[in-house]
């Protein structure tokens, strides 16, 4: 009797200490967020993508070349980033038990990113509060890929919006989804992945396919965080004036329109709660790309949308925090 008793405390025991700890990197974030004096470990592997890219990219004519000198330097990366981080915080935990959950809770943290989604929405609702475009373009063109220097004040909104609700997923819920499952080394190389996703997942001359598995390896890696999207979304319904049932309708109608397979999910979700349509022409390297719409526009985007869009990220927040309390408890 005592060996099962003992087995299942002991997992008990484990899952709780991963449940802790990414609450505890989720509060270090949305209390604290990163120090600006120490460089962040998501820089450090963009540098390190960018030497093996020098090293590994050729300009071949032929495709699968590309596309597995692509795949190898997401081997590397990702298994460098999980092995690194492990053996550090091993390292520490041997000299010190503290001081090595204080390393694993600060490395969680600069995997979640719920601070700077709050504050580049600000960023942008500030200059538009008052009247001020050019600069609201300015700030908007930090967190977008899209050219924002012509965009009028509900097209700014939009991509505002668009960018809280991707990043929802990016940010917030996925690297907290793997700290759960296996701390701050699987956090950390999830960040690796949707790094080299903003790096190489581009479907440009160089990139096409040269980032086709840094690109599929995110999509992958994102596809149960962004479905687990919609049952937090739908948990905010009722908060936002919105039929849960309303939201995984319009989610089943309008995300698979996406180009993206997981990102649909959020941004359609979002566009419901805050009775918005998301979605249209986006300009891009003086090309425009028409994106389909998402949600049903009932209410007109303007600053008002930034602002509940924000509520929603924080609101999400607060239903992580809930179920990693019950993680620890149950």
């Amino acid at each position: 009797m005592s060996a099962p008793f003992y087995g299942t405390y002991t997992m008990h025991t484990l899952i709780s200490s991963h449940f802790l700890m990414a609450l505890c990197g989720l509060l270090f974030d949305v209390i604290i967020g990163d120090p600006q004096f120490l460089t962040h470990p998501v820089v450090l592997i963009a540098r390190f993508a960018y030497i093996l890219e020098q090293w590994l990219y050729i300009d071949s004519p032929y495709k699968n070349i590309k596309v597995w000198r692509g795949g190898l330097l997401t081997g590397i990366v990702l298994f460098s980033t999980y092995s690194l981080t492990a053996i550090l915080i091993l390292a520490v935990n041997h000299f010190s038990p503290w001081l090595g959950d204080i390393l694993n809770i600060w490395l969680i943290s600069t995997t979640i990113a719920a601070k700077g989604l709050d504050q580049a929405g600000k960023r942008v609702l500030r200059p538009l509060q008052q009247g001020n475009l050019i600069e609201a373009r300015k700030y908007t063109g930090y967190i977008v890929s899209r050219e924002t220097e012509h965009l009028d004040e509900p097209d700014l909104v939009r991509a505002t919006v668009e960018t809280i609700a991707e990043n929802l997923v990016d940010a917030v819920i996925a690297p907290l989804f793997f700290a759960i499952i296996g701390g701050a080394p699987l956090a950390l190389t999830y960040r690796a992945a949707n790094t080299l996703d903003s790096l190489f997942g581009y479907k440009n001359d160089r990139y096409i396919d040269f980032g086709l598995i840094p690109a599929r390896t995110d999509d992958v890696l994102n596809y149960i965080p962004a479905r687990l999207s919609l049952f937090l979304f739908a948990i905010l319904g009722p908060f936002f004036h919105t039929n849960p049932a309303r939201i995984i309708h319009v989610v089943r109608r309008d995300a698979k329109k996406h180009p993206s397979p997981n990102s649909g999910i959020p941004e359609s979700a979002c566009a419901t709660l805050l009775g918005v349509r998301l979605g249209g022409e986006n300009r891009y390297h003086g090309t425009i790309h028409f994106r389909a719409y998402l949600g049903d526009s009932i209410l007109p985007l303007s600053q008002f949308t930034i602002l509940r869009a924000i509520r929603i990220l924080w609101g999400i927040v607060i239903v992580l925090t809930f179920i990693c309390l019950i993680g620890i408890i149950f």
